[in-house]
């Protein structure tokens, strides 16, 4: 057992000194001096308690003493103090029952801690203490029968019945353990009582009694929903140090910016306070803090140094965090191997972020074997959840009988559980599969329906697919200012479709006012992107001086551009342009060899002029079979030249036998 010094007595001008002191107290003290063992100890149980004295360990400690020269029983009051402040305990049962009843049959008050071996011998004692009305005692045995400690059966209606006594005297920890129970703890819930008696504990400065009540504020839970009482209560705690208190008010102000604008260097510092203090969710959001670069410089290496120390204590959210930083290399040496093992980790405690990019991890080979069974398997745990993404993901496997068996309802009803959540992703998939009448009954109106639903949110596919059903009268009737509302919302976010849709719509004036100028704006930007069609639009309004001036050599290299990605039209315009000169060098050979490319795709125009190149032999050997060839291919397209020339061939019998019922048939 730890003893204390013994300390001096001085008395001087103790009269002075006590003056400020309870009536009650210098009645003790004065009896104390005169060698009263009782008033010794009432003396020590006061300092020990703060009670109309300042608290004071030693103090007590020195009249315990002073008492014990004189009655045993006071020395168990040493022991006692000693364990309160967290020395020497008593570990004899009997000892232990023994001062209780000394105690108890004295009619004295006893603080205990909890901190020794109890027994029903000893709680027999302890209850009759309890019943003079001492607190510590009180609480004391509340803490017993919520613990069920050493073969005392639990009991919380028990327990409860103590903590009351004890907290209706103003034991401010009784009154936040009472608050604990009632939330549902062992006893019936009650929120409403349970913040009753946290109130009373944190408004006498009890940190975790401030903290409980802060969270109830938050979640309006047997109180009006409150931001601002809740700040204030989490900042009480935290001022005291409470990590937990610390960790949400930086939730608080880094997540939900609530009861003050958003503060992110205020959130980092609180999260920064209690990750030092162990809590792991804070070490997981510093961590985020300084991935992000959020209230904190950004810095990989810190935020994996967070992420570790909260991943190796098993924290899911921090194992999938840091298996994104190996993924990216971000703060280490890139390895997806270790990503995957992060995730896996992460995932087998069922979180579902990592049990989707798992499955991904598994589709694409990266850092694992390739596995679209295994792939599957781990979208789907995290579809089981809930999680849209992942649904996502299992209905585009089921759609392509990928690690599973291709099953089109499946895919749709998956799309549709991710849909109905607002997954963009899902909800094109899904309007693609009514379209296609995929797995559901095709139905253009459901269609739009779902097109709508991931147009409204920004998604530009779906703003020009939307567009496209408006301009075509597809599943809603035909409105092609509706269209080009949708195209206009797709065309600013860079869709190259969706500008050279637009550019289309202003050079025809549907929908929209008549303007070559917007034409040209359009088709430059998803020419500009290198769409094919809008290379080609672009190079005839060059050609043409359609709100533009007109500039051959512009035309050229547009229509150089879509011939090179083998677009028809621009083949053809482009050979015209060689054969006549305009925008570039005459030159027959480079006009034959574009109108080939174009003819070769079907073009009924270049199969003409090609035609019309063998006939004169210019830029290709003279070639009049060649040439009815090509004739008979546009002819038979309906070109009316083509027609006409064809049917020159078959009255001269050139490249044909010379046959005037088939010339009549191709003059008419």
């Amino acid at each position: 057992m730890a003893i204390f010094k013994s300390e001096k007595n001085n008395n001087k001008n103790s009269d002075e000194n006590r003056a400020h002191l309870p009536k009650e107290v210098r009645k003790h003290l004065s009896q104390a001096e005169s060698g009263d063992a009782k008033a010794q100890y009432e003396i020590g149980v006061m300092y020990q308690e703060g009670r109309g004295v300042p608290q004071n360990h030693k103090e007590a400690a020195k009249w315990f003493r002073r008492s014990a020269e004189q009655d045993d029983f006071a020395q168990f009051c040493i022991d006692i103090l000693l364990q309160d402040m967290g020395m020497d305990r008593l570990q004899d049962d009997e000892e232990t029952a023994k001062w209780f009843r000394q105690a108890a049959e004295a009619g004295l008050c006893i603080n205990i801690s909890g901190a020794f071996s109890a027994g029903e011998e000893t709680v027999k004692w302890m209850k009759l203490g309890a019943e003079h009305g001492n607190v510590f005692t009180q609480r004391s045995l509340g803490f017993l029968y919520q613990e069920g400690m050493d073969g005392i059966p639990q009991d919380y209606e028990e327990s409860a019945k103590w903590m009351r006594l004890a907290a209706e005297r103003g034991d401010l920890i009784a009154q936040c353990n009472l608050g604990y129970l009632y939330e549902g703890n062992g006893i019936p819930e009650n929120y409403e009582e349970a913040a009753k008696w946290y109130l009373l504990a944190a408004e006498q400065g009890h940190s975790e009694a401030q903290f409980s009540l802060g969270v109830m504020y938050d979640e309006g839970r047997g109180v009006a929903k409150d931001d601002a009482e809740a700040v204030r209560l989490y900042t009480l705690a935290a001022e005291q140090g409470h990590a937990l208190a610390r960790h949400n008010l930086g939730v608080v102000m880094y997540e939900k910016g609530r009861d003050a604008s958003q503060n992110y260097i205020k959130a980092a510092e609180w999260f920064h306070k209690a990750a030092e203090q162990g809590v792991v969710s804070a070490q997981n959001n510093l961590g985020l803090m300084y991935a992000g670069g959020l209230g904190v410089i950004r810095d990989d290496s810190e935020a994996v140094k967070w992420y570790v120390q909260a991943a190796e204590q098993g924290v899911a959210a921090a194992q999938y965090n840091l298996g994104r930083m190996y993924a990216g290399g971000r703060g280490v040496t890139r390895n997806d191997a270790e990503a995957v093992k992060l995730y896996t980790q992460a995932a087998e405690q069922g979180y579902a972020l990592a049990q989707n990019i798992l499955g991904a991890m598994h589709e694409t080979g990266c850092g694992t074997a390739q596995d679209d069974a295994e792939a599957a398997k781990r979208y789907a745990q995290a579809a089981e959840q809930g999680f849209a993404a992942a649904q996502h993901n299992l209905g585009r496997m089921y759609e392509k009988g990928r690690g599973v068996t291709q099953d089109d309802a499946e895919a749709v009803k998956l799309y549709a559980q991710a849909a109905e959540q607002g997954y963009a992703n899902a909800q094109h998939d899904l309007g693609w599969m009514y379209f296609r009448g995929r797995g559901v009954a095709q139905d253009n109106a459901e269609a739009v329906k779902w097109f709508r639903e991931a147009a409204e949110q920004g998604d530009a596919i779906d703003q020009y697919n939307l567009a496209e059903m408006y301009a075509n009268g597809c599943g809603v009737a035909q409105n092609d200012t509706e269209a080009v509302k949708w195209y206009t919302q797709a065309a600013e976010q860079g869709s190259a479709k969706a500008q050279f849709s637009l550019g289309a719509m202003y050079e025809n004036g549907w929908g929209v006012a008549q303007s070559g100028y917007e034409a040209v704006k359009w088709y430059a930007q998803a020419a500009g992107q290198g769409y094919a069609d809008a290379q080609t639009y672009l190079g005839w309004m060059y050609e043409e001086g359609l709100g533009v001036d007109c500039d051959d050599v512009r035309a050229v290299l547009w229509y150089e551009q879509a011939a090179e990605q083998g677009d028809a039209v621009a083949q053809n315009n482009l050979g015209r342009l060689y054969e006549t000169g305009r925008g570039v060098a005459r030159n027959d050979v480079k006009a034959v060899k574009w109108y080939a490319q174009a003819a070769e795709q079907g073009s009924a125009d270049a199969q003409t002029r090609l035609g019309l190149m063998y006939y004169k032999g210019r830029g290709v050997a003279q070639n009049y079979a060649e040439a009815a060839k090509l004739f008979t291919q546009a002819a038979e397209q309906g070109d009316v030249d083509a027609q006409n020339n064809l049917g020159l061939m078959y009255d001269k019998g050139r490249g044909v036998d010379q046959n005037d019922a088939e010339a009549a048939k191709w003059y008419a």
